[in-house]
């Protein structure tokens, strides 16, 4: 009988978890298509099952005892089971038990915390052969602008990079804080008024990965989404000659147009750029001053999200 009842508890529970995750069907995060998303799934792995050396003997043992002593459980009554009530007052060898392990894990994972915090550090720029392209990011409300500077073009809700070359991200807001977020890539960064932060992705595998703001700011928040679409060097070599096939260009006085709040804007491509946008909307949001001559990023204000 009470091999029974222990059956159908851990049926009950395993159900609940199937249940609970049902609608998890798409967890991006958890299926990395670059090296940076990849370690940061390891990570969370490693992290969650240190801590399930703990968690899971303790919820196990909390539910044993209440089935064990529960109140229909004549066999557990106090007065008739001396188990109930031990004869001892303290125990050594618990003791070291319940402080110990615990120690050792938040010891462990002190240390890996600081190694990865350091390996995976957003503004660290990515080991390769391979050159990387340079992506401005501006969040507006509500959509994404990239702006290629070393190629003269920008886009609206797309992002395009080709597999296997690190991207360097310089991120900024020309309206209220958001976080920029491409979740099978890793990393999340906030793009903040009148600072820039940095991110360095790379992606691993063709793929067309969504894009996101992590940070609500405001009615449309929930479609403020892009496209990443990570191609073969050729096909993104392909996409650059369409998008400089645009009869549209973003000079200063075309830019206030297109940063006039709207919500679910369709992709846009800009043939020609001005070089000096992406720091003349940081310096909007310092005293007012325009920077005339900022290629050097460093130059920028900066900040960390």
């Amino acid at each position: 009988m009470k091999g029974k009842t222990l059956r159908g508890s851990i049926s009950f529970v395993s159900t609940s978890l199937v249940l609970l995750l049902s609608g998890c069907s798409n967890l991006d995060i958890l299926n990395p298509k670059g090296s940076v998303g990849l370690a940061e799934r390891e990570l969370i792995a490693t992290s969650t099952w240190a801590m399930l050396i703990v968690v899971i003997p303790v919820i196990t043992l909390t539910l044993f005892f209440a089935w064990r002593y529960r109140a229909s459980n004549k066999n557990a009554d106090y007065q008739q089971n001396a188990d109930y009530q031990p004869g001892w007052v303290h125990s050594t060898g618990i003791e070291i038990a319940i402080w110990t392990i615990p120690t050792l894990i938040i010891l462990f994972l002190a240390v890996l915390t600081w190694k990865t915090t350091h390996e995976l550090d957003p503004y660290k720029p990515l080991e390769s052969r391979v050159k990387p392209i340079n992506v401005e990011v501006v969040a507006l409300d509500w959509k994404w602008l990239f702006i290629y500077p070393d190629l003269g073009i920008a886009s609206v809700n797309q992002l395009a990079i080709p597999v296997g070359t690190p991207v360097n991200f310089t991120i900024t807001s020309d309206t209220v804080m958001n976080s920029f977020f491409i979740s099978q890539l890793g990393g999340q960064i906030y793009a903040m008024a009148g600072m820039q932060t940095r991110l360095h992705l790379i992606a691993d595998e063709p793929g067309n990965y969504a894009g996101t703001s992590a940070n609500f700011s405001g009615k449309g928040f929930s479609d403020m989404k892009f496209r990443t679409l990570a191609t073969s060097p050729e096909e993104f070599n392909a996409w650059v000659a369409k998008v400089r096939a645009s009869s549209d260009n973003l000079s200063m006085d075309r830019y206030h147009t297109v940063s006039a709040p709207s919500e679910k804007d369709p992709v846009r491509y800009f043939s020609s750029v001005d070089p000096k946008l992406f720091y003349n909307i940081i310096a909007r949001y310092n005293n007012g001053n325009v920077i005339d001559n900022m290629k050097d990023a460093n130059c920028a204000p900066q900040g960390k999200g």
